[in-house]
């Protein structure tokens, strides 16, 4: 009775009906990559595979060889968050802490920023690559993702440093810190929370980014993971079985990372919630 009263039936069979829809193409990517090629175009389509085609893992990782892709993707991702982190900190701590002439102006331009698609800069892109001799090489992509992430960042981590008392830092400038060490030794091991979700965001932006890998580079051992998939379409057929095994595989390292930092994750994002 406390339940029919509290409303919990309606809200839990509407969620798990939800959940349910959202995990259906999830459930379709695992049923495809377990089957062959002539069953995966049976008709009508069978949901369980009828054998298990283990065989598609061995096939992507060794005759493609995947392996190549995910270490490119792992050079761009991390050198994206790494160059990430070194600019987004001291920008972010500048426009929380110090006051000069037209700071909430720069804050809102970054969200402005953030709101062009790079589509639209792409050819403009393209052109710097080619006047700075980046093309096909992995700075291309790290400058790239991190021009198109860092403003988002540092707007998160502004909110974030804002939300520390500033009494903290006085502290540890009145005990004969610099504006640097307070920086290194109080302000980011406090804001740890947020860095991390900043990096996370960073990394996964990366990780799965598409258009600059198509756009700049040209040899295969320097493809991404994600361009590398589009290697299982072809012209006149599509290998899904094998598509869906690599794009299974390429979506484990985000899991794990999410899984693993999940709780800091969270914290960030709720740490950096501070109004301007």
């Amino acid at each position: 009775m406390k339940w029919r009263k509290r409303g919990q039936p309606p809200t839990i069979i509407i969620t798990v009906v939800l959940l349910l829809f959202l995990l259906f193409p999830f459930f379709v990517m695992v049923s495809t990559m377990l089957k062959s090629s002539q069953e995966v175009y049976t008709l009508p389509p069978t949901w369980i595979p009828q054998q298990l085609h283990l065989s598609n893992f061995i096939t992507v990782w060794s005759e493609f060889e995947l392996f190549i892709f995910f270490k490119s993707s792992i050079i761009i991702a991390v050198g994206a968050t790494i160059f990430n982190t070194l600019l987004t900190v001291p920008a972010a701590y500048a426009v929380a802490r110090l006051r000069f002439i037209g700071r909430k102006f720069i804050l809102y331009l970054f969200l402005v920023i953030q709101m062009f698609s790079p589509v639209i800069v792409i050819i403009s892109l393209f052109k710097i690559m080619v006047g700075l001799n980046l093309l096909d090489t992995y700075f291309s992509l790290i400058i790239a993702n991190t021009v198109f992430t860092i403003a988002f960042t540092i707007w998160m981590m502004n909110g974030y440093f804002k939300s520390i008392p500033v009494e903290i830092e006085e502290a540890a400038l009145i005990d004969g810190c610099s504006r640097v060490q307070t920086i290194t030794r109080i302000m980011i091991p406090i804001a740890v929370p947020g860095l991390v979700t900043a990096m996370i965001y960073t990394f996964i932006y990366a990780w799965n980014e598409f258009l600059f890998g198509l756009t700049f580079i040209q040899s295969r051992p320097k493809m991404p993971l994600v361009l590398a998939l589009y290697n299982f379409v072809g012209r006149w057929t599509t290998q899904w079985e094998l598509l869906t095994t690599a794009a299974f595989l390429a979506i484990i390292p985000v899991l794990v990372l999410f899984y693993v930092i999940e709780r800091r994750l969270v914290a960030g994002l709720a740490g950096g919630a501070v109004k301007e």
